[in-house]
């Protein structure tokens, strides 16, 4: 009998997700700059999403290049739950509409998500391309600590100062009663799901 996963899982990946998240994060590098060092992702990406007829018809075989289209579209309202999900394999994933708690999208965003939820495949994708996105924006890796601590170079401003500034995850923590709701909230969609609970 397979093991029943549990949330102190939560901080390890998939190899599904490990192999998808550096073609993800090459994919946005390759369409971050033109042969003359300006910055045209904007510019590229909104191309990109006015391609999404022809896109979509790769969502299966490369959801990782279909899914830049959504970049900077999900707003994470419970990480913890996006942790669980990037535990698991491509055919384990729960439905999209059971995480409308965990993700919201931005109304453009929620668009195409509305075109691409017509396929097969859509509900599926979906998923996915929320994972990406919310790994890309993980405040884990050391680039994101470096870009912090370059910006805001001043100890003085101790925790406060550093609230909010490395990532999706850490908007939640400005205020512990709001943040102990999301881990309220994260746990109990993790029970609901299948997964123990964490006391």
């Amino acid at each position: 009998m397979k093991p029943t996963p549990t949330f102190e899982n939560a901080m390890s990946m998939s190899a599904f997700f490990r192999a998808l998240r550096t073609s993800y994060q090459a994919e946005i590098d390759d369409l971050a700059f033109d042969s003359e060092g300006r910055n045209v992702l904007r510019k590229r990406l909104l191309e990109k999403r006015g391609q999404i007829t022809f896109l979509k018809q790769m969502m299966e075989l490369s959801p990782e290049m279909v899914a830049v289209v959504f970049h900077d579209g999900f707003h994470f309202e419970l990480p913890a739950v996006m942790e669980q999900v990037l535990t698991l394999e491509s055919d384990e994933f729960p439905d999209w509409t059971s995480l409308s708690d965990a993700v919201q999208l931005t109304p453009w965003a929620k668009e195409l998500a509305d075109q691409l939820l017509q396929e097969p495949q859509g509900d599926w994708f979906m998923v996915v391309a929320a994972a990406l996105e919310y790994v890309y924006h993980r405040p884990s890796s050391h680039h994101h600590e470096a870009a912090s601590h370059e910006t805001h170079g001043h100890e003085a401003d101790g925790a406060h100062g550093a609230v909010g500034r490395q990532g999706h995850a850490d908007d939640f923590d400005k205020d512990g009663e709001q943040h102990h709701d999301h881990e309220e909230s994260s746990a109990d969609w993790l029970e609901e799901h299948g997964f123990d609970r964490k006391d």
